[in-house]
């Protein structure tokens, strides 16, 4: 029988916002595998799959998570990461890939389910959705997403500040990811388009450093790597006023 890989998403770090269906796979996988960046500190997707599964069970698998300049370096620990996971699927049935978020948002297991793919033909590929970082951060900010015809834009900002800037002029909600090391070229397109006092930022959500406030606050000083930004769509504040 074909091995199977599931990629379970465990939220973006408060551990009551993994879903039952996670949890469920998580135990049921004889191996879970958490990504792990080389300088060796716990992240938070082994963080929030160690209060739900014994540690004996948990793998930690080194990625280049923030490694954007160096393509090689990215490039081989990718590889190396594939052959490790490889590897469990010779010799378990089922191996979980636990990722921060959802496994299909901007998710480290792309990457390696793509590896596995081709190292491991055959093997059975399914994800489990995980609540994301901007749907915790509408929820403990009371920011609305998205309300009748309005659209929504999600943008990671190490695309550029010029993808936020063009997302901000058109229509809908904006959110933008991992906008922490460009938090002055944000702010600065916050307020060209005049939408920085509606605007709400957030880093370490459900975590005990958490941090939301206003994007009227941004002093252009670096923020944490996963900060998470809301810009609301321009609403009239009638009831229904989109549909």
């Amino acid at each position: 029988m074909s091995s199977k890989l599931i990629g379970v998403g465990v939220g973006p770090g408060d551990p009551e916002l993994v879903t039952v269906k996670g949890v469920n796979a998580l135990r049921a996988a004889e191996v879970v595998v958490v990504p792990v960046m080389d300088t060796g500190e716990r992240g938070r997707a082994e963080a929030t799959v160690l209060h739900y599964v014994p540690e004996e069970k948990v793998l930690r698998v080194v990625f280049a998570l923030n490694e954007r300049s160096d393509r090689g370096r990215r490039e081989a620990a990718w590889d190396a990461a594939g052959a490790r996971v490889a590897d469990l699927l010779g010799r378990h049935a089922t191996v979980a890939f636990a990722t921060i978020g959802d496994p299909n948002v901007y998710s480290t297991f792309t990457y390696l389910a793509h590896t596995i793919g081709e190292l491991v033909p055959g093997t059975v590929v399914e994800t489990v959705p995980g609540i994301t970082a901007m749907q915790d951060l509408a929820a403990r900010s009371g920011a609305v997403l998205t309300e009748g015809t309005e659209p929504l834009t999600l943008v990671p900002v190490t695309a550029g500040a010029a993808v936020l800037k063009d997302a901000l002029n058109g229509p809908g909600t904006v959110v933008a990811y991992k906008f922490g090391r460009q938090a002055r070229e944000v702010a600065e397109a916050l307020r060209d388009s005049g939408r920085i006092d509606d605007a709400v930022w957030g880093s370490a959500l459900g975590l005990e450093d958490e941090s939301i406030r206003s994007a009227g606050e941004l002093d252009g000083e670096p923020l944490p790597y996963l900060s998470t930004l809301i810009a609301p769509a321009r609403r009239d504040g009638k009831r229904g006023g989109k549909l």
